[in-house]
């Protein structure tokens, strides 16, 4: 298979279990390139996050940025920094992953639209507007459900999209999601989320919040964290539930994979790292689900939106 995952929070799992610079290659994670290329190709974005109160010692931005460049120029052998999919091609053709840049909270770049501007030159592709923490941009899922965008806000929207920037509805406010989906005029996505249809947390997707998705030609990655996939002992089934609710919503090139890897605490009984997504496919083989459908959710609907 080959696989194509839309957020993972790894380059910060890496700073808190203080892995020297190149361990991105192979550790004891939930996502290394090992890993992830023995699928037979991969393509993953990583998440550049942080907060004050977990990283007190310098600029979140640069920090994360930097670790990246770090494991490029160690790793270089097995990834390639891209920003499209032609180069995503290319980079799997070579036998490397193809490694995106995205940010996951405004508040990393001081909701600064210079910072904005900065962070698409430096290769950022996509930008989820906040975390759980409520800013002067919008509220969240968490801290402010009921405040949508500021104008303010709007206008980083338009800034964020104008610079080609993926945008990604995960962890706003449910009016921020309705807000942000007035202002843009083309694809955005959920790059971390799951259907609240079937699990009604507030980091998921209310259907008609995945037909406005849909209905954008965006893509709603599955997360696989627990908590955001049901109570009690969460199975690949689960994640199953999830995928086939939205593939009733005509979701079949919509529905992706963004997995929370390395940003969670718990994944489905059997699951232990990006190697078993693999597992995944394998039970959607047994039900007899058609390969194409397949190397769309794991592949082809994040390589179509990011483009050429």
């Amino acid at each position: 298979m080959k696989l194509f995952d839309g957020h993972c929070d790894t380059l910060l799992a890496l700073r808190f279990s203080r892995q020297p610079a190149g361990a991105l290659y192979r550790n004891s994670l939930h996502v290394d390139l090992e890993r992830g290329l023995s699928l037979g190709g991969y393509a993953q974005f990583f998440a550049i996050f942080g907060t004050p109160e977990f990283v007190r010692d310098g600029d979140i931005f640069d920090l994360f940025y930097g670790r990246f460049l770090e494991e490029l120029e160690a790793c270089g052998d097995h990834m390639a920094f891209c920003r499209t999919g032609s180069e995503a091609d290319a980079a799997m053709a070579a036998g490397k992953a193809a490694a995106f840049l995205s940010v996951e909270g405004a508040e990393v770049l001081n909701c600064d639209p210079k910072r904005l501007e900065q962070a698409a030159e430096k290769g950022v592709r996509s930008l989820c507007l906040t975390w759980n923490r409520a800013t002067a941009l919008c509220g969240t899922n968490v801290q402010d459900p009921d405040r949508g965008l500021s104008a303010a806000g709007k206008d980083y929207v338009r800034l964020g999209e104008e610079l080609g920037l993926i945008l990604d509805v995960s962890h706003l406010s449910d009016p921020g999601f309705w807000d942000m989906e007035k202002q843009l005029r083309g694809p955005f996505v959920a790059t971390h989320s799951n259907s609240r249809a079937i699990h009604g947390h507030t980091r998921n997707l209310t259907d008609d919040m995945f037909r406005a998705i849909r209905d954008h030609g965006g893509a709603a990655g599955l997360n696989l964290y627990t908590a955001f996939l049901g109570e009690g002992e969460v199975t690949i089934e689960t994640v199953v539930r999830h995928l086939e609710h939205f593939l009733d919503l005509g979701g079949e090139k919509t529905v992706a994979m963004g997995g929370d890897l390395d940003g969670c605490e718990s994944l489905p009984k059997g699951m232990s790292g990006v190697q078993d997504v693999k597992l995944l496919e394998q039970e959607l083989q047994k039900r007899g689900y058609p390969q194409s459908l397949l190397d769309d959710l794991f592949f082809n609907n994040w390589r179509r939106v990011v483009g050429d």
